[in-house]
């Protein structure tokens, strides 16, 4: 069973920066592509951010420029910083970790952007 945990969730204030990590328990974590997925209330889930096996990266539009994603194959971590926040950052992130029909999702961190 493949466990995800991230920390690094909390507040932050408009323009300020936060830092996600994800740690999974998971043999062959480098042939994994990771993603940081949000929810905001009554919102659909979006993809923030992936990174492939390759560390090829991908973004949402509206964080490119923003937000990093990083990974650590030897600590089998993957994190998102992010920078300049937005109150519209505020949402709950989640890290997914997919190999072909295997995926796999942490608990979730609140993030709240707000002065």
């Amino acid at each position: 069973q493949v466990q995800l945990v991230e920390s690094g969730g909390g507040l932050a204030q408009p323009g300020g920066s936060l830092r996600l990590s994800c740690e999974a328990s998971v043999i062959s974590f480098s042939f994994y592509n990771m993603a940081w997925y949000r929810q905001a209330p009554g919102k659909q889930r979006e993809l923030v951010a992936r990174i492939e096996m390759g560390s090829s990266t991908t973004y949402a539009d509206s964080v490119k420029g923003r937000f990093t994603i990083s990974r650590d194959n030897t600590k089998k971590t993957v994190s998102l910083q992010m920078s300049s926040l937005k109150p519209e950052d505020t949402a709950v992130y989640s890290c997914n970790a997919k190999l072909g029909s295997r995926d796999f999702w942490g608990q979730g961190t609140q993030v709240t952007v707000s002065s």
